[in-house]
Parts: C-alpha cells; structure tokens; sequence
C-alpha cells in the first residue's frame, strides 16, 4: 500500500512494514486523489487502507517522518461513491477504503479510525475522497485526522 501526499519534493520516500502484512509507503508530491492512485498502480501497490489501530499507529509514524516540519495531506484510499451518503454517526461518515478485500461488503471500523479534522460535505450525489490531514508534531503524538 502506498499513501501519496501534498506538499513537494517528489522525489522523497519513506517506507515502513509491519510484522505481517502489506509495507506502507509514503510518497510527497502535488496530486490529485486520481493521480494518486495511479502512482501506487505503478508501483505496484494502492492507496493505503487501514484495517485497525495497529496500522494507523505504523501509518502515523511513517507520515509523521514524511511531513515534517509542515502540515500535510496524503492520499488514502477512503472514497464514498456517488449512490452512498454521508452517515454522519460512522466513523468513516459513509466512506469505505478502495482497494479492500471485500469492497463493498458492510466493514467494520474500530472508532479509534473516525477523527475528522473537517466534517465531510452531506451528500448522496457525488463522488467524494479523502486523505489523511497530518499536522507537524512530535512523530509520538501526531495531530492528524481525514479530510475531504
């Protein structure tokens, strides 16, 4: 999996793995949701999903190193679909991750996932993504929440 992020410069990454399971990869440039996606494609990955608080805590720390000292916003593969409102009382407001085995398929999110920095827009019309907002910190305690 692979979390592309804003700001520049393009040519930094960060990798971290945990003791089973997919590597995590962090990749800054100035991209679109789309263009995102299609540079982990390339590399042979996706868009980072996250299934616990194990891997947003690895997710967190890989971030944190790649965005200092400025705030940031990497790409995740949270999407909510133009036929899918928002559900304001689920943690992931009606998103699901893109890419997850089972997609589609009702997902259990822990509430510890469910930090907004910015309430996503109400909605049943159009497609919307979301990134993870990291915000500069001490890498122990990262500021962070997602973000339309």
């Amino acid at each position: 999996a692979c979390a592309l992020g804003r700001p520049p410069p393009p040519s930094w990454v960060a990798v971290r793995c945990p003791p089973a399971g997919a590597c995590f990869s962090a990749h800054r440039a100035n991209a679109s949701y789309n263009a995102a996606r299609d540079a982990c494609g390339r590399r042979r990955g996706g868009l980072a999903w996250l299934s616990g608080e194990s891997e947003l805590r690895l997710l967190l720390g890989l971030l944190a190193e790649a965005a200092v000292p400025v705030s940031a916003l990497f790409w995740v593969g949270l999407k909510r679909n133009a036929s899918t409102c928002t559900h304001m009382g689920d943690p992931l407001r009606g998103f699901t991750w893109e890419g997850a085995a089972g997609e589609g398929d009702p997902q259990e999110v822990p509430a510890a996932l469910g930090q907004w920095v910015k309430e996503p827009m109400r909605s049943c019309l159009t497609v919307r993504c979301a990134g993870l907002h990291l915000l500069a910190g001490p890498a122990s305690s990262p500021s962070w929440g997602w973000k339309e």
